[in-house]
């Protein structure tokens, strides 16, 4: 957990210096890992905890099972949950599957579909390479990390940081709440604007997430609706 002795307060500068340098190469390892992609990708995120008979899961399976036979790779945090419904469905289309794992405290296996798989020790440079491999972003429901996932991706769609990507949460039922909350006291109250609310989609059917990325990859010009010098990251 080398995450936890680096957020403690204080360390010498020998010290830093020496776990600075293991960040830069755990950050040129995932780069690596990433050059390794032969194709167009997709980043599914969602909940380890989601049993296989639920409908996440399945949802998961199906969506990644199209994004694999349209030809593309599939990249997850390599746990259970969601994460393995996707790799489990991409390698079932014939995709190529991707697991970006993390050590965490209390163990998260890695599942049994992964083509390419890495596992780090620090969040932000494991959560770099699910931005830097994707072209879409497939949001499914989930707990704290997901929210993270998704609020991070638009934060950097958002400031001009990444290309505008879409971004499409799958099941309405678990979203919509959230959405409202955006709408009734973030959008009321100035806090993010009426165009940041359209970098997102909303749907229960795998088919419109699948159509919702390729359309936007087949006519994406690399533009950003949002100019650096305007975008708001409070």
């Amino acid at each position: 957990m080398q995450d936890r002795d680096l957020l403690q307060t204080h360390h010498t500068l020998e010290h830093l210096r020496a776990r600075s340098e293991m960040i830069g190469q755990e950050f040129l390892t995932g780069f690596e890992a990433v050059e390794r992609i032969d194709r167009p990708a997709v980043s599914i995120f969602g909940s380890a905890r989601v049993p296989q008979e639920s409908r996440p899961y399945e949802v998961a399976r199906e969506t990644a099972r199209l994004f694999a036979e349209a030809g593309w790779a599939v990249v997850t945090g390599g746990g259970p949950g969601v994460m393995e419904a996707a790799n489990r469905g991409c390698q079932e289309g014939g995709g190529l599957s991707v697991g970006f794992g993390i050590e965490l405290p209390h163990e998260q296996r890695t599942n049994d579909y992964l083509d390419i798989a890495l596992t780090f020790d620090h969040f932000y440079a494991r959560k770099t390479m699910f931005v830097k491999a994707a072209e879409g972003f497939c949001v499914f429901p989930g707990g704290f990390g997901t929210a993270d996932e998704l609020f991070e991706s638009l934060t950097l769609i958002q400031t001009g940081k990444v290309l505008h990507f879409p971004v499409v949460l799958l099941g309405e039922a678990y979203w919509t709440p959230l959405l409202e909350w955006v709408r009734r006291s973030a959008l009321a109250d100035g806090m993010v604007s009426a165009e940041d609310l359209t970098l997102l989609t909303l749907t229960d059917d795998p088919r419109v997430a699948l159509e919702t990325v390729l359309d936007a990859y087949a006519h994406g010009d690399g533009a950003s609706p949002h100019a650096p010098e305007k975008a708001d990251a409070e």
